[in-house]
């Protein structure tokens, strides 16, 4: 994925989606128990999060473009 200059996204497949038909959506992780929006996080706890590695069950490392929706299915 590519944010262009303009707001827009363009897909690996070429595919462009608009800034008017793109929206927010809320991350939430667990710490110590407790769901949390990664939004609301501090900038240790927020560079801890994009420093995570998901490693797939068969043992192999995930692509980057895997690892959000891993992350994002676990919560």
């Amino acid at each position: 994925m590519t944010e262009l200059p303009d707001g827009d996204l363009q897909l690996e497949d070429g595919t462009i989606i608009p800034a008017a038909k793109r929206q927010k959506t809320e991350v939430y992780s667990r710490v110590v128990g407790y769901l949390r929006p990664v939004a609301q996080w501090n900038k240790g706890k927020k560079a801890e999060w994009k420093d995570r590695v998901v490693f797939r069950a068969d043992g192999a490392r995930a692509e980057a473009n895997e690892t959000n929706n891993v992350q994002t299915r676990r919560q």
